[in-house]
């Protein structure tokens, strides 16, 4: 069983969101939410409620199917960061000029799995 989660315009940059989510892809989901309450990055805080999410909607969906549900039985099958929109901005600058300021957002996935279903099929 798969279960998926996202978060859309966070606003952090790609490239700090993808160096959370690279430590945490292919870890246990326990383990993963572990990794990130004790990571110093801010965005971690962001990850690990989207990876919590992804467990919680992997429970319903086990509940609606009626099947058992095992928190330890889950790991992060995929997880990556797409970029999102950039805001810009301008900076004033000397003598009459301006400089752009980029302020980047990011589009956070998590996809959890459960190993028993994976390795069967």
């Amino acid at each position: 069983m798969e279960a998926k989660a996202q978060a859309r315009f966070v606003r952090v940059t790609p490239q700090k969101s993808r160096r959370v989510v690279n430590e945490i892809r292919g870890k246990r989901a326990l383990d993963a939410v572990d990794v990130l309450t004790y990571a110093p990055q801010a965005v971690a805080r962001d990850v690990k409620k989207i990876v919590l999410s992804a467990l919680a909607n992997a429970h319903y969906a086990a509940d609606q199917a009626g099947e058992r549900f095992d928190e330890a039985d889950f790991y992060i099958a995929a997880a990556y960061v797409d970029e999102g929109p950039t805001m810009k901005r301008i900076r004033p600058r000397a003598q009459g000029r301006a400089n752009r300021i980029l302020k980047r957002t990011s589009h956070i996935t998590v996809i959890v799995s459960n190993e028993k279903n994976e390795k069967g099929a």
